[in-house]
């Protein structure tokens, strides 16, 4: 069997990796019968901890580094991979992991927070490759296009609120907000330059006795965007402070939104400010104590709850007493679990911007407070890059109130994010200050491209975009503008120093098409919304064009409102080279799904972005071979999913609903059906003529035997490493299902 004609399948964590015990199955039997094959990668946080410490593992248990080969492949023309949602790990997550495999006999070593020696900071250094968004940037080696399939949308207009949760009213004297800095942010220090050859840049310190320090060598190509920026931390924890206060006098929830798990350098300090500001007074009173016991307010409350567990009861009643005293004197915060005492401020991984937004948007302005009711909430995004778009849909929402899904139009992205474009604050470029001094970005001829004087603490980053990236980025919108006749607008502020440089590349790529009669235009990020939300209003579709962080916002704002999730929507990813990478869904509410189901036995992680990924990677063979039986199956699970979906056989929220694996044999049932009705390949309706007649005729019986196995407890040994065995079972507990599935 030719190597051209197969699908990487995503090994990945949580929800998503639960589901493809069930789903892969069935998925593998429907591609061998048109000469498919399907090879597993594993992407998880288990499988890269596993694949970077070899040397710790016994022979039988090292693995082989996945992510590594993926890397590879994705630079070869065939290749043809769907991208399951994996976790982008925060610090707490790795730790968890850790101690999961180390419980199970794998002799990983400790994650060391705060190394001393040679060896501790070599593993540090090594599991800053698992931390973070360490999969995206290496797989996506082409921009990204995202849409709402017309299924979906269809289907949501038809069913607004059993697709997705209900979006509620909102009321015109809403108190809800957002606050950002207005000086001292990323925003206002950025500078950028573009190369006008290649060449070698370092990135320096000088600290105030002149002494200096390499921190990084970037080599850039020729017409390539460097910036640089700092957040200044003085003014950070100054605007936390003044906003806390005025959260109290507003009597409103106060909320912090970031993204600590992408930005997985800068967020967690400036999440770290935002804890020692509201909790000022515990971290003032126990200061020495929180130094003794490694308190690290970068980790949440949930580090202060973790390390006083070392202390004497006394003292520990007397430190939760003190943190209890807080949330008398200040605002209440925004809720992650009420039942539970979760707040937002708990750990940095369970509040992340492009998921929590929309759900305020959706809710009406509303989000969950310590009384277990619904509130307004001020929304504090410090840095202006991006905080001023969040602004313009909320204030918009508060004059012309909700959503319709009904009839709101639709928005497509296409996202700057090929060669690792604008990976802000995930890697290799962001530092804090070791003390007063400057940060420069020197040539090789020692020239200073630019630098920032700085204070101890301040976090600088830096960041960078080819040109080709660039260029295929334009082309792609371009395409699509045609293609659709939408209008078409590129999110980027000419008062932004590294927008200022995409800008001119922009329009300079623009004009190599004929765009006569297409409707194209830069915005910046507050204008751009106001012109895009004016639009969806009318029920008309619109083309965000944006650069990697707003792709991965608007990528859940707009589904979430649209069709009630992003976890339905699904990214195509034109590699550079040729190949194809299906992006489904957004696991944002994958660590949930995961604790019902081995609680209540029910999984309600939603698979119909995989659906569409299979038919848009079938699609690939199609396109780009004609191969005949690609494009028959592509075909029959396009309309497997159409008739999925007008049935609203999609999981419910409760055990006793239909749940994922419910889903996957309705997918498969019809996908079989379908098969079996055609008639475009001979060989194909023969050899599913028989599974469809068997999955149809044992249809109550198939369900019953799904249902048997919810609201217990499912057993599966495990969060981020589980017992596959066990999780096979729990996944497929349908015996019928099964062998007709296994006789394909």
């Amino acid at each position: 069997m030719s190597d051209k004609f197969k699908i990487y399948w995503t090994k990945v964590d949580e929800a998503p990796y639960l589901a493809t015990f069930s789903l892969l199955p069935a998925v593998e039997r429907f591609l061998k019968a048109a000469g498919i094959d399907v090879e597993i990668k594993d992407i998880s946080v288990a499988g890269r901890i596993l694949a970077n410490f070899p040397e710790y593992l016994k022979e039988d248990q090292r693995v082989p580094d996945d992510l590594g080969e993926l890397a590879e492949l994705v630079k070869l023309p065939d290749t043809n991979v769907i991208k399951l949602p994996n976790i982008s790990a925060s610090v707490p997550q790795l730790v968890a992991a850790i101690k999961e495999l180390q419980n199970k006999g794998y002799n990983v070593p400790d994650y060391p927070e705060d190394p001393k020696t040679e060896e501790e900071k070599k593993i540090k250094e090594t599991y800053s490759k698992v931390l973070g968004s360490a999969v995206n940037p290496v797989l996506r080696e082409g921009n990204n296009i995202r849409a709402i399939s017309k299924s979906v949308k269809e289907s949501a207009k038809k069913y607004p609120d059993a697709m997705g949760l209900p979006l509620k009213p909102w009321s015109k004297d809403s108190k809800t907000h957002v606050a950002h800095m207005n000086g001292g942010d990323f925003y206002e220090h950025e500078k950028s330059i573009t190369t006008d050859k290649p060449m070698k840049v370092k990135i320096e310190f000088i600290d105030e006795t002149g002494k200096s320090q390499t921190l990084k060598e970037v080599a850039l190509q020729e017409k390539e965007v460097f910036d640089g920026t700092f957040m200044d931390i003085e003014a950070l924890q100054k605007f936390f402070g003044e906003e806390i206060a005025k959260a109290k006098q507003e009597g409103i929830l106060w909320s912090l939104h970031l993204k600590a798990t992408m930005m997985k350098v800068s967020d967690p300090v400036m999440f770290g400010f935002a804890v020692k500001e509201y909790y000022k007074d515990v971290f003032a009173k126990h200061e020495q104590t929180f130094k003794e016991i490694g308190v690290n307010p970068n980790n949440g409350v949930a580090d202060i709850y973790l390390k006083i567990k070392k202390l004497p009861e006394d003292k520990q009643k007397e430190i939760e007493a003190d943190i209890q005293a807080v949330y008398e004197k200040n605002p209440p915060l925004f809720m992650v679990d009420s039942d539970k005492g979760i707040t937002n401020l708990h750990m940095p991984n369970l509040v992340i911007i492009d998921a929590s937004l929309p759900t305020i948007v959706r809710d009406g302005g509303k989000a969950w407070g310590p009384d277990g009711k619904q509130n307004d909430v001020k929304v504090v995004i410090p840095d202006r890059c991006y905080a001023t778009m969040y602004k313009e849909i909320i204030e918009d929402c508060k004059i012309n109130g909700q959503f319709d899904r009904t009839t709101m139009g639709s928005v497509t992205n296409i996202g700057l994010m090929a060669m690792k474009a604008e990976e802000y604050g995930s890697h290799d470029k962001t530092f804090m200050a070791p003390s007063n001094g400057i940060f420069k970005v020197v040539d090789e001829n020692n020239n200073v491209l630019f630098e920032h004087k700085v204070k101890k603490g301040d976090i600088w980053r830096g960041c960078q975009v080819k040109d080709a990236a660039v260029k295929n980025w334009v082309q792609i919108a371009v395409e699509r503008a045609k293609q659709t006749k939408n209008s078409t607008v590129f999110w980027l502020d000419e008062n932004r120093a590294h927008d200022a440089q995409l800008i001119k590349k922009v329009n300079e790529y623009l004009k190599a098409y004929d765009t006569t009669g297409l409707d194209i235009r830069i915005l910046k990020p507050q204008e751009a919304m106001k012109f895009t939300v004016a639009k969806v209003r009318k029920g008309e579709d619109v083309i965000a064009v944006t650069g990697n962080v707003l792709r991965d916002y608007l990528t859940d704002l707009f589904p979430i409102l649209e069709v009630g999730t992003s976890a339905k929507v699904l990214s195509i990813i034109p590699l550079l080279a040729g190949g194809r990478v299906s992006e489904a869904g957004a696991g944002g509410s994958a660590p949930k799904h995961v604790e019902q189901f081995i609680e209540q036995g029910h999984l309600r992680w939603d698979s119909t972005a995989e659906f569409t990924a299979i038919t848009t990677a079938l699609r690939f063979f199609e396109e780009k071979y004609g191969d005949k039986k690609s494009k028959v199956l592509a075909d029959t699970s396009e309309t497997a999913l159409t008739k999925l979906l007008e049935n609203k056989q999609w999981p419910g929220r409760k055990p006793g609903e239909l749940d994922n694996r419910g889903q996957h044999y309705y997918f498969v049932k019809y996908w079989a059906e379908s098969l079996a009705q055609q008639t475009e390949d001979k060989e194909l309706q023969t050899k599913f003529s028989k599974p469809a007649k068997e999955l149809g005729d044992n249809e109550s019986k198939i369900i019953e035997e799904l249902k048997a196995a919810a609201g217990k407890p499912a057993d599966i040994n495990g969060y981020y490493f589980p017992d596959e065995d066990k999780l096979s079972m729990a996944m497929r507990p349908s015996k019928t299902l099964n062998s007709i599935i296994d006789s394909i």
